[in-house]
């Protein structure tokens, strides 16, 4: 019969996981750094992009504390999130619209990782790893931090350039409505008194 597995081979997949996402997003965040048209996003995401790839190392070096092969296991969370940001940057969006949603995709991603992170830290602790348990803290910080710097890149100005610029459209459409309106109400009243100019009445009078 085959024994149970254990909590060190739950934090051993979590470690697997957690590297092969962190590869994933070496390759994703140049392509979200690319799109931004902020150059406080763009700096943001190819800062985070440096990090990202020490994070690679830090978890190489986890493995190493434990005893344990390098190795990654296919991270379905973070590809499922990379092919959402990935649809996002097809889309026709306006240039704030876009930046803001690649805001979005960005915290997705981090939101994931710091769940993860928080997870091995607590696991790491309460198995005795302490080295890996530091290691692993410091990449939660960095992913807090990255989070955080969006949130302020979004709450400084990115939505609400967005926002205005949905409400600018939305008036110029009313105008345009209104126009239309006007116009054919102009064409109505033309043609109506066209008739009345053109009945028997009209002429007798």
């Amino acid at each position: 019969m085959a024994e149970n597995g254990t909590l060190h081979d739950a934090f051993i997949d979590e470690l697997r996981d957690a590297y092969d996402a962190e590869k994933q997003l070496v390759k994703a965040l140049p392509k979200l750094a690319k799109s931004a048209s902020s150059d406080d996003l763009r700096e943001a995401f190819e800062s985070h992009l440096e990090e990202t790839r020490e994070h690679v190392t830090l978890l190489e070096q986890v493995f190493g504390t434990i005893g344990e092969k390098v190795r990654g296991k296919h991270c379905e969370g973070i590809a499922g999130i990379i092919e959402e940001g990935s649809k996002t940057m097809k889309e026709d969006f306006d240039d704030m619209t876009l930046d803001a949603c690649l805001i979005a995709s960005g915290q997705r991603a981090e939101h994931y990782e710091m769940a993860a992170y928080g997870t091995l830290v607590a696991w790491a602790q309460a198995m005795g790893h302490t080295e890996a348990a530091d290691l692993l803290q410091q990449t939660l910080d960095e992913e807090k931090a990255a989070d955080k710097k969006l949130t302020t890149l979004a709450e400084g100005g990115i939505n609400q350039s967005a926002a205005d610029q949905a409400h600018s459209d939305e008036d110029e459409e009313e105008e345009e409505e209104d126009e239309q309106t006007s116009s054919t109400a102009s064409r109505r009243s033309a043609s109506n008194g066209a008739s009345k100019s053109s009945s028997p009445s009209a002429k007798r009078r």
